[in-house]
């Protein structure tokens, strides 16, 4: 499962490395073990940032910061990685295991369309970061909010299905109360990713 690039942080160019590369890598683990540790941690800040979840009362869907770990979880560790963080999350919460917003799990509730696009969406930011896209604050704007219509894109669809809506009103319930928390995430990546990226260059000249 070794996801690292095989020239190493000290020789590859920065722009096509992600932050988990920058890792130095423990002498006693093997790559694949580093591999290993870093999908479930990033699974480990899914599940965590998930718990911070609010329900409203006009809507069967919380508002909660799994997104933000999602997006975070992708840009940092890449799309291998971030993927298999990911989709470790979607399993073990389908399996029963309390990891979804507010200790939540299994597959048939409102909101569970968003967490499976929680997958394509932290590929999607791994593969954009690894690009250089969480290099600087207007790119990585950019990687949330691609990352965000991936995340809507799963998610309504499931909603209009769970709920037998129209595309309508699975938008005022499932989009619009959370265009504010989606700009916050985005200042919150924007501001995050390119200051860390500032730090490594800066601890390398």
């Amino acid at each position: 499962m070794s996801t690292a690039l095989p020239l190493g942080p000290g020789r590859a160019p920065l722009d096509r490395l992600v932050l988990a590369d920058l890792l130095p890598r423990p002498v006693a683990l093997s790559q694949t073990a580093v591999d290993t540790l870093l999908v479930l941690s990033g699974t480990l800040v899914v599940t965590v940032l998930a718990q911070v979840a609010v329900p409203l009362p006009f809507t069967p869907v919380p508002i909660s910061l799994a997104t933000l770990g999602v997006l975070l979880t992708g840009a940092a560790l890449g799309t291998a990685r971030g993927s298999l963080s990911i989709a470790l999350y979607v399993l073990v919460g389908m399996l029963g295991a309390p990891v979804y917003g507010d200790g939540g799990s299994g597959w048939a509730f409102a909101s569970f369309g968003y967490i499976l696009a929680y997958l394509p969406a932290a590929a999607l930011a791994g593969y954009l970061a690894r690009r250089g896209q969480d290099k600087t604050p207007l790119r990585s704007v950019g990687l949330v909010l691609l990352a965000s219509v991936v995340v809507y894109a799963g998610g309504v669809p499931w909603l209009m299905a769970f709920l037998d809506v129209d595309l309508a009103t699975a938008l005022r319930l499932g989009v619009a109360p959370f265009l504010v928390g989606d700009t916050v995430k985005a200042l919150l990546v924007a501001a995050a990713l390119p200051t860390t990226w500032a730090l490594v260059r800066r601890a390398r000249r």
